[in-house]
């Protein structure tokens, strides 16, 4: 699959969100989009779930770009708010998700096997019986990305998926990612502050600021007078030589 974006506007109100957005997701590749608070990223990956109003061209095509598709979209969000006194445990959402029926009328035996082997991609299968409310910030950005690869998509939207989440967890997120990418046929885009990270996996990087600044390798976006210029006050490099984050 092929998703081309040409041309994209948005606005809220009167505010003009998204300026003459254009870019190629090719097949198995991971693009990271990059820019401060407030420059569209996140109004980007709505477009394209068709959740706002946009103008512009979003097209989803055969890898030989000659048959229009309707593609699987998958989602994860920067977080999911959750009730602390909420029974709900890891299985009963999944089998929520996954069935017309109310939880309480499925039998769990019948269909563990199939969701321990969706949590298992995402390296939570132990977590099959735990409640939700109990799960670290980590724990439930790894289950929220196991939702949304069933169905497993043609494209796969992460939306800052480990802010707030600790290094350990942020780490294992990304390594698993990393593999789901390798193993299935299908392209991500990945809103990202991590620097470092984005430096490692990503394919492509795009600088966004309500307009594309520059989109291109790792390399050539951070060596880049926009990405300079879009950075010039923030802290690149941590003095122990960890994690770089804006």
């Amino acid at each position: 699959m092929l998703l081309h974006v040409n041309q994209l506007d948005s606005y809220y109100g009167r505010s003009q969100t998204l300026h003459n957005v254009s870019l190629t997701v090719e097949e198995g590749e991971l693009i990271c989009v990059l820019g401060a608070n407030g420059a569209g990223k996140s109004t980007l990956l709505k477009a394209i779930l068709g959740e706002i109003k946009y103008s512009g061209n979003l097209k989803f095509c055969s890898e030989d770009n000659k048959h229009m598709i309707t593609p699987k979209i998958g989602y994860v969000p920067q977080k999911l708010a959750i009730d602390k006194d909420s029974p709900c445990s890891v299985l009963d959402i999944f089998l929520a998700c996954s069935s017309s029926t109310p939880v309480c009328f499925i039998k769990p035996t019948s269909k563990r096997k199939t969701v321990l082997d969706i949590l298992d991609r995402v390296q939570a299968a132990h977590l099959a019986n735990r409640r939700l409310s109990e799960l670290s910030g980590g724990e439930i950005q790894r289950i929220l990305l196991g939702l949304a690869l069933v169905p497993i998509p043609n494209l796969l939207l992460l939306d800052e998926p480990v802010s707030g989440v600790d290094k350990n967890g942020a780490d294992l997120f990304y390594k698993i990612v990393s593999e789901v990418l390798k193993k299935y046929d299908l392209s991500i885009i990945m809103v990202s502050h991590d620097l470092e990270k984005v430096r490692r996996y990503a394919d492509k990087v795009v600088l966004l600021n309500r307009t594309i600044l520059c989109q291109g390798t790792p390399k050539e976006v951070f060596d880049s007078d926009a990405f300079k210029n879009a950075f010039t006050f923030a802290r690149l490099y941590s003095k122990d030589g960890g994690d770089i984050n804006v």
